[in-house]
């Protein structure tokens, strides 16, 4: 691959991540362990354990990335994520 290839393929991979948004879940005082981690199953795709970590790291941090990609498909899932009274933004 010459150099101008990879550059190339440098600055596509670099537009491509700018393109990608994440859905920032923070800790409350009002849901349970076991909804949250339920409604990201439902909502994030996740699987338990990453729901149950994601959830710990909330619990703990105060706020957890859950999602990240496209913001088509990470608009929807944020307002699912309000609508089941979770804390959540879309950055």
């Amino acid at each position: 691959m010459s150099a101008k290839e990879r550059l190339q393929e440098s600055l596509l991979v670099d537009q491509k991540e700018k393109d990608l948004h994440e859905i920032v879940l923070f800790n409350d005082e009002v849901n349970t362990f076991d909804h949250v981690i339920q409604t990201l199953i439902e909502v994030c795709e996740h699987t338990p354990e990453q729901a149950e970590q994601c959830s710990l790291i909330v619990h703990y941090n105060g706020k957890c990335t859950v999602k990240t990609g496209e913001l088509d498909d990470l608009k929807p899932r944020c307002t699912r994520l309000l609508e089941a009274g979770l804390s959540a933004e879309l950055v």
